[in-house]
């Protein structure tokens, strides 16, 4: 089974990407849609026991973040796929605005400060850049020199 961990920007195109990809194969597991870490928690619980592929899409920023997410699916024997949706983030921050409800700024802001490139190191089977040009995902293999990373966000 397969379980795939989002990381990026808010309106970096993540539950775009997962509608275009993976909506008719992957449960969903979002803390836009589910509200609470509690909720979370119980979905990822049944995706796990019932071997249910699933799509974790959040921002998932740092490898803290994303550490609870793997532990338990490799504890499950799934085989984990991370999908790094790289933006700058004054086109995120515009994406953001366009959106029925948006992001706070401030919220995008912290999200830039603090997101942390993945690496192989951290219990991925496969890593992949995604990111959008024209409206059009572009996936990318996965590189570790040359890697571009978000503007940089002063504090």
């Amino acid at each position: 089974m397969e379980a795939i961990i989002f990381m990026g920007l808010q309106a970096s195109g993540k539950s775009s990407f997962y509608r275009e990809q993976f909506f008719s194969s992957h449960v969903r597991i979002s803390l836009d849609l589910l509200r609470t870490r509690h909720r979370e928690r119980r979905m990822l619980s049944l995706c796990l026991e019932t071997q249910q592929p699933f799509v974790i899409d959040n921002t998932n920023p740092t490898r803290e973040d994303r550490r609870h997410y793997i532990d338990a699916a490799q504890s499950a024997g799934f085989s984990i796929v991370g999908y790094y949706f790289s933006g700058r983030v004054t086109e995120c921050l515009l994406r953001n605005q366009q959106r029925s409800q948006p992001v706070p700024d401030v919220g995008l802001l912290a999200t830039a400060r603090k997101l942390q490139v993945p690496s192989m190191d951290e219990g991925f089977c496969a890593l992949t850049y995604v990111r959008l040009e024209a409206s059009e995902f572009v996936i990318e293999d996965w590189r570790t020199t040359g890697i571009e990373t978000e503007e940089k966000v002063k504090p």
